[in-house]
């Protein structure tokens, strides 16, 4: 179980519930009114809390950078280091072409492949983090996270990982909405 676990009821007259354990053996609850401001960081939905951690973890990383980097300066190349720095991270075994797994989805046995991040993980940290850079003030076409060297290394990902796999990500496909029968032109008669 989480540390901290939040319920809402969908009644308007709803109150926020955490429940945090303080020992093993006693809980704390705490309840509070609904916020009447949708904006406010308490009602923030879990893509935007998400959204908002990658983005303070990306300034962190940049801020940590030798030499210090500004989101300004910032560019494609950045991003891919910065990718590449989150695979020590991941949790995902990535069999190497020379494992005898490779191409299997199912090992039958540990192996000494590394662990990486998961080519799903890192798409939608890049989908987060480019709607972050624009909300921050970044204009859309000097957005390093939509750089096309960035859309590229995502492609190889999940290329890679889908080999290693043994398994093929196909495209969704969209269903259209059923057309409704076409109507003879009119006959003039």
């Amino acid at each position: 179980m989480d540390s901290n676990q939040e319920v809402d009821s969908s009644n308007t007259d709803s109150t926020s519930i955490t429940i945090t354990p303080t020992t093993p053996t006693t809980t704390t609850i705490m309840t509070s009114p609904p916020s009447s401001s949708s904006s406010s960081p308490s009602t923030l939905s879990r893509y935007e809390n998400q959204k908002r951690r990658d983005w303070n973890t990306f300034g962190q990383y940049l801020r940590n950078h030798r030499p210090p980097l500004s989101l300004s300066r910032c560019s494609g190349a950045h991003v891919l280091e910065f990718l590449r720095y989150l695979d020590q991270f991941g949790k995902t075994k990535v069999h190497t072409q020379l494992c005898p797994f490779f191409g299997h989805p199912n090992p039958p046995a540990p192996c000494p492949c590394p662990l990486r991040q998961a080519w799903g993980s890192l798409d939608a940290l890049i989908g987060r983090l480019r709607a972050a850079y624009e909300e921050n003030g970044g204009k859309p076409e000097a957005n390093p996270f939509g750089a096309r060297a960035v859309r590229l290394y995502l492609r190889e990902v999940r290329d890679s990982q889908a080999k290693a796999r043994g398994i093929s990500y196909e495209k969704k496909k969209r269903k259209r909405p059923p057309q409704p029968p076409s109507l003879p032109p009119p006959s003039s008669s």
